[in-house]
């Protein structure tokens, strides 16, 4: 047996998350690697136009948003695998589907059940079943890492695999993704005892209305939706600009990709170290959204060229994987105790609902205006994003942790403000039903030790006090 307090992620823990972030990979691969090649090679499709295109590349975000968080309600009642199983068989189908398809009608259908395979909260409540408290942290960062890999991944991977196979090669490797993804849970994921009860790996009915009244939530809620509004339409009108503006064959686009990604991967690294330790991170977060809000009107302006176009790229991914890393950790900071999995889902479904409405007004907006009003559209979404920005507070510099409490400190009157009054516990509450405290803390003013033993022996701490 491990040592429940080892600093170290045991094997079966490894393994889990190791396993777990796979499968969010090669699902994310399967919806990312569409977004650069739909908008040029499902022109050849019948009844295709500039607004189905759209629609087509939005579709998914529409049912994800609506079946993620019901999946996610659905697996503490029958288990996780079940409903993970579930969502990657509905993606596969939907996959399938798309491949088959000979109009854009069938492509659009496609991607609307591939969406249905919303299997993101499921796969996060199975994470925090197979790993310890300590350790969860770790775990999701590496799942945020191959999530963001595997866009990477994606944008380069699919123009190559679409320019040798066509759109319904890339759909059937969309789907044999998803049914690799199967195997892994299956042969390479521990199996757990049973659902994990723990507010912050899923959705709290409890927290729910808290959350959505959170100004401060909200805010960064409307920055995830406007950032994945912009993306999915300009990657309307991005793949066009490359062909009809600056003359690039549809077959030779994942260079600018691969181009763009790798450069600002780097680029974004000093500032997220900037932001974090010298703890300016709504300065940084400003900056990014101007700087999206600025290469929008700079490919309005001057995308007609393809070394313009490239270097727009280039600025626009640095900014747009700066905001797609920093957010989630804001929603971390600036939730309150015990409600980090409530935010979270919200965040998710607001991030799926702007895929969607991205992908149609971008295709909307390219029929009825041509290139230019969707770049001037993206340039005032992020104007929108950043009025609602300024008026942020500088977010707390806090973590999570959650103890575990015995029935004598549950029932320990005055804990929750013991706990309040120390130096860096910002917040605190104790959920009964789980026999667990949450706290809010700044790990450079108090440790985990100080608070374990007030938590396991309150009246004592209260007394030496």
């Amino acid at each position: 047996m491990h040592d429940p307090h080892s600093e170290r992620m045991s094997g079966s823990e490894t393994r889990a998350a190791s396993g777990l972030a796979l499968v969010f990979a090669f699902r994310m691969l399967g919806m990312f690697m569409v977004l650069p090649v739909l908008a040029t090679y499902g022109m050849d499709l019948a009844g295709a136009t500039p607004a189905l295109i759209g629609l087509a590349i939005g579709a998914y975000g529409l049912t994800q948003a609506i079946f993620q968080i019901p999946f996610g309600v659905i697996s503490d009642r029958i288990g996780r695998r079940p409903v993970i199983y579930l969502g990657l068989i509905v993606f596969a189908l939907g996959s399938v589907l798309a491949s088959q398809a000979d109009s854009i009608w069938g492509v659009i259908a496609g991607r609307i059940l591939q969406g249905a395979g919303a299997i993101s909260a499921a796969v996060m409540a199975l994470l925090s079943d197979l790993t310890r408290e300590q350790h969860r942290t770790k775990a999701m960062a590496m799942i945020g890492m191959t999530i963001g890999l595997s866009f990477a991944v994606a944008m380069v991977v699919g123009p190559l695999l679409t320019r040798a196979f066509g759109l319904s090669g890339l759909f059937l490797a969309t789907g044999g993704m998803a049914l690799v993804g199967i195997l892994i849970i299956m042969f390479m994921v521990p199996r757990s005892t049973g659902p994990l009860q723990h507010r912050e790996s899923g959705v709290a009915r409890q927290a729910l209305m808290p959350t959505l009244k959170h100004p401060d939530l909200l805010r960064l809620d409307l920055g995830i939706f406007v950032l994945h509004a912009m993306l999915m339409s300009s990657f309307v009108a991005l793949p066009l600009a490359l062909v009809e503006k600056a003359g690039l064959p549809k077959e030779q686009h994942w260079w600018v990709y691969l181009t763009a990604l790798l450069i600002s991967f780097f680029a974004m690294i000093p500032f997220i170290i900037y932001g974090e330790k010298k703890r300016k991170m709504k300065r940084v977060l400003l900056g990014a959204v101007m700087t999206l809000m600025l290469t929008e009107l700079f490919f309005w302006q001057f995308g007609d060229s393809l070394r313009a176009l490239v270097i727009g790229t280039v600025v626009f991914f640095t900014a747009f994987n700066l905001l797609e890393a920093s957010l989630p950790s804001l929603i971390s900071k600036v939730s309150p105790a015990g409600g980090k999995g409530t935010a979270m889902g919200v965040y998710s479904t607001s991030q799926f609902l702007g895929s969607a409405l991205g992908g149609i007004l971008g295709g909307w907006l390219f029929q009825h205006g041509g290139l230019s009003v969707v770049f001037l559209g993206c340039a005032g979404l992020a104007a929108l994003w950043l009025a609602f920005a300024v008026t942020m507070r500088e977010p707390p510099y806090v973590t999570s942790l959650r103890l575990p409490l015995s029935p004598e400190a549950i029932r320990e009157a005055g804990l929750v403000e013991r706990l309040k009054a120390l130096v860096g516990v910002t917040d605190a509450v104790i959920v009964a039903d789980e026999a667990a405290v949450y706290i809010k803390l700044d790990k450079e003013l108090v440790d985990r030790d100080t608070l374990e033993r007030l938590v396991n022996n309150p009246a004592g701490a209260a007394c030496e006090a």
